[in-house]
């Protein structure tokens, strides 16, 4: 039999952060870059808000 997999952010602490991804167009090359923050869920915005 399988093991089932148990999520251990969704206890205690771990509520809290989410993983937020952003997509920024290079200015040197034209490409698209994808940036990953594990964030606080009160600073969400903030990190969407931000430009590089």
């Amino acid at each position: 039999m399988a093991k089932k997999a148990v999520a251990t952010l969704q206890t205690g602490v771990g509520k809290n952060f989410t993983k937020c991804i952003r997509m920024v167009k290079s200015k040197e090359t034209g490409a698209y870059l994808f940036e990953e923050e594990v964030v606080h869920n009160d600073h969400i915005n903030d990190f969407f808000a931000k430009e590089k």
